[in-house]
C-alpha cells in the first residue's frame, strides 16, 4: 500500500500554514501581553524625557531672566547652570532601562536640578520687580506647566513598568517570559516617594487677589 506524496511547494507552505493557525492561539494565551506592556512602559518613558528637557529648554531663558534683576545672586544661578549640564549629560533610552546605575544617576541629576532650581525660585522673592516681569511671569507660567506635567509623565511611567515587571513574573506570561521573551529583564522605575515628587511651588503671589 502506498501513501500519496506531499509536493515540495506544499511541504515548503506547510510551517506558513501551522502559523496561521498557532497565532490566534498565541494571542488567546497571552503571547502577546509582554511585548505590549513593554512598549507601553517605552512610550511613557520617551513621554519622561520630553517633559524633562522641556524644563531644560526653559531654564536657560529663566536665569538670564533673573540675571537681568538679581546679577549678584552668582553662586544660585551658577548651581543652576551646573545641575542643568548635569542633567541633561545623563540620558536612558527606552534600550537601557533596565541598567540600575544609569537609572539612578538620572534620577540623581534631575532632584539635584530640581532642587536647584527651588533655591533659585525661592531667591526670586527678595524682588518684587523680577516677580513683576512680563518675561519672567510666562516663564513661571511654563515652568509651572511643565513641572505638572512631570508629575504626571513620572506617575504614567511608574503604573505602566509596575504593569510590565508584573508580566515578567506572573501566570500566564511568565511562561513566555520564560521560553521566549528570555531578554527581557524588569524596568528600572522611579525610588521617590509621591509626596517627593510635588512640583516646586511656583507662585510669587500672582495668583493673589487685590
Amino acid at each position: 500500500m502506498s501513501f500519496p506524496t506531499i509536493a515540495p511547494t506544499a511541504r515548503r507552505a506547510f510551517p506558513f500554514l501551522l502559523l496561521a493557525l498557532l497565532l490566534p492561539l498565541l494571542s488567546a494565551c497571552g503571547y502577546n501581553t509582554i511585548p505590549t506592556a513593554e512598549e507601553k512602559a517605552k512610550a511613557a518613558w520617551s513621554e519622561v524625557l520630553n517633559q524633562y528637557q522641556r524644563r531644560a529648554d526653559l531654564i536657560p531663558n529663566l536665569v538670564e531672566t533673573v540675571k537681568g534683576y538679581a546679577a549678584h545672586e552668582k553662586d544660585t544661578l551658577d548651581a543652576v547652570v551646573e545641575a542643568r549640564a548635569k542633567a541633561t549629560q545623563v540620558t536612558v533610552t527606552p534600550e537601557t532601562l533596565t541598567d540600575p546605575d544609569a537609572f539612578k544617576a538620572f534620577q540623581d541629576n534631575q532632584a539635584g536640578l530640581t532642587g536647584a532650581l527651588s533655591r533659585l525660585l525661592a531667591v526670586v522673592e527678595n524682588y518684587p520687580d523680577l516677580k513683576a516681569n512680563q518675561n519672567f511671569l510666562g516663564l513661571q507660567a511654563q515652568l509651572e506647566g511643565t513641572e505638572n506635567r512631570i508629575a504626571v509623565a513620572r506617575r504614567d511611567y511608574i503604573e505602566t513598568v509596575r504593569e510590565y515587571n508584573t508580566t515578567l513574573r506572573t501566570f500566564p506570561s511568565i511562561i513566555w517570559a520564560t521560553l521566549w521573551f528570555t531578554d527581557n529583564k524588569p524596568f528600572q522605575n522611579f525610588t521617590v516617594a509621591e509626596d517627593k515628587m510635588e512640583p516646586p511651588k511656583v507662585d510669587f503671589g500672582t495668583k493673589q487677589g487685590g
